[in-house]
Order: structure tokens, then C-alpha cells, then sequence
């Protein structure tokens, strides 16, 4: 595949396998079907992030590349990483820079090892710019905004135009909650998954609930030891497609998550956001009270959902829609 003067082979690890979760943003997006698929699957993180680095290893030996891309802060983002650096191939991080300070969270040793293996690093905020400097990284690194407001603008009109999901849920614009929930941490404790399900059925509010596998199964164990709490007023859904969901945004009166990219995209969407979480790497998203960072403190995750929408709209932090093309003029030719 060509870009822009750039021959790219797209890579698909197959960490995420769901239809929903994978395949159904390549359908909805127009993008080429990927080089390869590695078809790893679950596992644990570690396992998971070994068979990515050895089926990458064996990728980039005999599909030589100038540099490799990785974005974000999963396991595949680490094990392309370790690969690349293993290989002495040039590394460039998308979302570089980004910082919780929580090392609690796996997705905080995954960005914070990426940035000090890349070559090239492409920030998204000044605030993330800042980060690297604190910790001496400064060759390399670039301020090109956020890809993912890039996308947000370039495919938010056809998902209002093309997206049925509002009708068949029978939903209004501005009545209901948007809740997603999928973070480990949150997940894979059951009195906290538990503690969370009854909050969003103690907001007495409709709830709409797009369901992480993850979180599903977990659920499902709840439900089959008889401890699942009820959730009259919630609707739960299987994952739904980009688009799907960018209208579930858009529409939502609240949005109620512990996603770092659904935080971005309310913020974006001029949506308020409840974050679940004691922290965010997405600090941008606080400004002018449009995201709330909440624990899960039922009373103040409930008063934060119920807050009027704040005046205004949020400040332009995020760039101008041009991420992407600034990362393709900084890669090396």
C-alpha cells in the first residue's frame, strides 16, 4: 500500500479478534486489508506480548522496513516496540508523551517503555511534550496533534448520516447515559465491577452500555454466581462499530467511562465526560470542567453525572485535524 510517497505494510497482531473490536473498523473506515494477521488472541499480558514479539521478530526479518510504526499504549504497542529496538529498525510512537502517573496501570509501562525505545515520537498535546522533557527525552520528538480528532472530523458526518443506531435503540438525543467500562483494574475484581454496575443502576437514569468482551465475560461470571446487581435502567449492548459509537457519543447527555480514547472523543464531541478512574492521561479533557475525574465514590460519580453542561466549547488542545499528515512528512524517506 502507498500514502503520500510512503510504502506502508499494515500489521494486524490480532490482540483484538472480535469482529466488532477489529474487523468491523477496517469494513466502516475503507482501510486496505492489513499485510498480515498474526492471529494471536488472549492470553495473559505477558504471553500475549511474547507471541506478538516473536511473530514480529519474524515479520520485519523478511519484510525489511525504514521504520515502524506503533500507536497508543497496548501490548501490542510494547512487544512492537521490544521487536523493533531487538531488530536495530528505526522506531516512531504515535501518541508519545501521554502520562497517567499511575504505574499501577499496564497501559502506563507500555507507553512509558515505548517512549524511551522510539526514535521518532509524535505528541499529541504540549502537555505530552512536556512529559518526555521531565524525563530527558527531547531528540525526536514532535508536537502533530491527535490522529484521532484527525478521524473524528473526517468521519463524523457519514456516521450521522449512515449510523441507524439511535433509532434502533429508541433513543433521543440528550436522554440517556453512555457507559463503557473495560479497564483491568475495573474489570477483573468482581466486588469492583460489581461496585461499578451499581452505580450506573443508582443514577435511576437510562444507561446505554456497549459491552467490552472482557467485561462481558466478566458479567457473565457475576451473573452465574448469582451476585450480579440489577440493572433495570441499563442496556447492555454488544460492542459496537466506529461509527456506532461516535454517534452514541455525540447524542449522549453524559458519557460515563474509563477509556482514555472515549474521554478524548466527548471532549471533542463537546460532550461531558465522567471519568471512572482516580486519574487520566488525557488532562486536556479537565479544562472547563467538561471531564470529571471520580474514583468510584458512588455520590460523586452520581453528582458528577447529573452536572449541567458546562458554557461554551471545549479550547482547541488537540490540534487542527492535520495529525497525520505531519506524522507522514517527519517519517524518514
Amino acid at each position: 500500500m502507498r500514502q503520500l510517497g510512503v510504502d506502508e505494510l499494515l500489521v494486524h497482531t490480532g490482540q483484538h479478534y472480535d469482529v466488532e473490536m477489529s474487523q468491523v473498523f477496517f469494513q466502516q473506515l475503507g482501510l486496505p486489508e492489513p499485510t498480515v494477521n498474526l492471529g494471536v488472541g488472549s492470553g495473559t499480558p505477558g504471553w500475549q506480548i511474547s507471541q506478538i514479539l516473536i511473530r514480529l521478530e519474524n515479520f520485519f526479518r523478511e519484510h525489511p522496513v525504514d521504520c515502524v510504526l506503533v500507536y497508543g499504549d497496548t501490548n501490542t504497542t510494547l512487544a512492537g516496540a521490544l521487536a523493533v529496538n531487538k531488530l536495530g529498525l528505526r522506531l516512531a510512537h504515535v501518541e508519545a508523551g501521554l502520562r497517567s502517573f499511575n504505574r499501577a496501570m499496564p497501559e502506563e509501562h507500555n507507553r512509558v517503555l515505548t517512549d524511551h525505545l522510539s526514535d521518532l515520537l509524535f505528541c499529541p498535546t504540549s502537555n505530552a511534550v512536556a512529559n518526555l522533557e521531565r524525563e530527558n527525552i527531547r531528540d525526536g520528538v514532535h508536537l502533530v496533534g491527535d490522529t484521532m480528532y484527525d478521524a473524528l472530523l473526517q468521519f463524523l458526518t457519514v456516521a450521522e448520516s449512515s449510523s441507524r443506531i439511535l433509532e434502533r435503540l429508541a433513543l433521543e438525543s440528550g436522554s440517556y447515559l453512555l457507559a463503557t467500562i473495560h479497564r483491568q483494574s475495573n474489570t477483573d475484581v468482581p466486588e469492583t465491577l460489581m461496585r461499578l454496575l451499581q452505580i450506573l443502576a443508582a443514577t435511576e437514569e437510562k444507561v446505554v452500555f456497549p459491552v467490552h468482551p472482557r467485561t462481558r465475560k466478566r458479567i457473565d461470571d457475576l451473573q452465574n454466581e448469582g451476585k450480579l446487581p440489577s440493572t433495570k435502567n441499563v442496556h447492555f449492548l454488544d460492542p459496537v462499530g466506529y461509527l456506532d459509537m461516535l454517534v452514541l457519543e455525540r447524542h449522549a447527555r453524559t458519557v460515563l467511562t474509563d477509556s482514555g480514547g472515549v474521554q478524548k472523543e466527548a471532549f471533542l464531541l463537546a460532550v461531558p465526560c465522567v471519568t471512572l478512574r482516580t486519574e487520566t492521561e488525557w488532562v486536556e479533557t479537565l479544562e472547563g470542567g467538561w471531564n470529571v475525574v471520580t474514583g468510584l465514590d458512588p455520590q460523586t460519580v452520581i453528582e458528577a453525572a447529573r452536572r449541567p453542561r458546562p458554557s461554551g466549547e471545549p479550547p482547541p488542545v488537540f490540534g487542527d485535524g492535520k495529525a497525520s499528515e505531519r506524522i507522514v512528512e517527519l517519517l524518514p524517506e
